[in-house]
């Protein structure tokens, strides 16, 4: 078990350091186009399946509640939150449709689509950040796999490449947390 423990701190270590390399200006640049869509009166919109839905809901409930300081609430939706949208657009629609048609339905030019996909290639993550594409948003995304189709129409994308999803999404939520407190640092000013 030691073993085991060892290897999976040596692989975080070393994305660690690759995400401290490499990843510094792209984490700026999220942070930056969150705070001029937020200034704007734009909303942040999140997508993900599984673990990142989950940072979704995450990361919503730091803008609109707080992340470490007292400040107005910030607009930000999880487009995972809504189990009765998205079963029946599931059910309706298809399982590549459950986030854009909210997209469709909700997001206005000036907002931000911040997609997670670990794959990069995930249909309904895809589809939602074309649809975001064509109503003007901006788009900004994470994702575990270099060259991938959601970093390559993405304004912004930062790529945490690791042996398994569970180690991308690590350092998602280290760069997620760190961009939050970017975000509420600029705008409880």
């Amino acid at each position: 078990m030691k073993t085991k423990i060892l290897e999976e701190i040596a692989i975080h270590r070393r994305m660690l350091d690759k995400f401290q390399a490499e990843d510094i200006d792209v984490v700026a640049k999220m942070a930056n186009m969150i705070i001029d869509c937020l200034r704007s009166g734009g909303t942040i919109y999140l997508c993900g399946n599984g673990g990142s839905a989950s940072d979704c809901q995450h990361i919503a409930g730091e803008f609109v509640g707080r992340f470490k300081k007292e400040r107005k609430p910030l607009a930000a939706v999880s487009l995972c939150a809504d189990i009765a949208v998205m079963t029946c657009l599931g059910n309706d629609y298809g399982y590549e449709h459950v986030f854009s048609r909210p997209v469709e339905a909700l997001m206005k030019s000036g907002d931000l689509l911040w997609a997670f996909s670990t794959s990069g290639t995930s249909k309904n993550v895809l589809a939602a950040a074309e649809k975001a594409i064509q109503k003007k948003a901006g788009v900004i995304a994470f994702t575990g796999k270099p060259g991938s189709q959601l970093e390559k129409i993405s304004h912004a994308c930062l790529v945490a490449h690791g042996p398994y999803s569970a180690h991308s999404q690590q350092i998602h939520q280290l760069a997620y947390h760190i961009i939050c407190d970017l975000v509420e640092t600029e705008m409880a000013k």
